[in-house]
């Protein structure tokens, strides 16, 4: 029998199955990975986003804790200070309370009168060591910052507005005013000279 010789014409005519679609799964494909990658990077760019506001906001946290350390411990220096200020108040009344010449007095009473002045001079060491320094005032000009007059007093000795009586001492913590000194101030006196220096209220 002859074979037909159209026959193999029409097999190499046919068209393979899916040739045609192939290209477009491919562009498709290519398609839905560019979007892959892009969701990726998105979400790259939001996790990275998000942990440096988490660094961020750590050191924040950690800032503000050591803040509020540094500000407990200054707020708790300052009312202990305060409180002992009124100690270094009653040492210092007691020992202005005394006669001028201590050698006067009963031996045995002078002891005392040593004994309370070794410790006065231990409470003003231990105040400076923790920062805590006394305002100056007695014959310094009148400074509102540091000083708080009580009264004025009439002395034409010395230039008006002179501190001429410490009735409580000020201080200075860590060169804040922890406590204004109370004082007297004068009047009547000659005016004050524009270049006079100005009262020393820091060590």
């Amino acid at each position: 029998m002859a074979s037909d010789p159209t026959v193999g014409d029409a097999r190499a005519e046919m068209p393979v199955e899916g040739a045609e679609s192939a290209p477009q799964d491919a562009a498709r494909s290519v398609a839905e990975f560019e979007q892959l990658i892009e969701q990726l990077q998105a979400e790259k760019a939001e996790l990275h986003d998000r942990h440096l506001r988490a660094v961020a906001e750590g050191q924040n946290i950690r800032r503000r804790g050591q803040q509020d350390i540094e500000r407990e411990r200054k707020f708790g220096i300052e009312r202990f200070a305060k409180d002992v200020l009124s100690v270094a108040d009653n040492l210092g009344r007691a020992l202005s309370a005394l006669p001028a010449d201590p050698g006067s007095l009963d031996p045995a009473v002078r002891n005392v009168v040593i004994g309370v002045q070794a410790t006065e001079r231990e409470m003003q060491s231990i105040l400076e060591r923790h920062g805590v320094t006394r305002v100056e005032a007695l014959g310094k000009p009148f400074n509102a910052e540091f000083h708080q007059a009580m009264m004025e007093v009439e002395d034409a000795s010395v230039p008006t507005g002179t501190v001429v009586l410490e009735l409580a001492p000020g201080y200075l913590i860590a060169g804040r005013l922890l406590r204004a000194a109370m004082v007297s101030v004068s009047k009547g006196g000659p005016a004050r000279s524009e270049t006079a220096p100005k009262a020393s209220n820091e060590n």
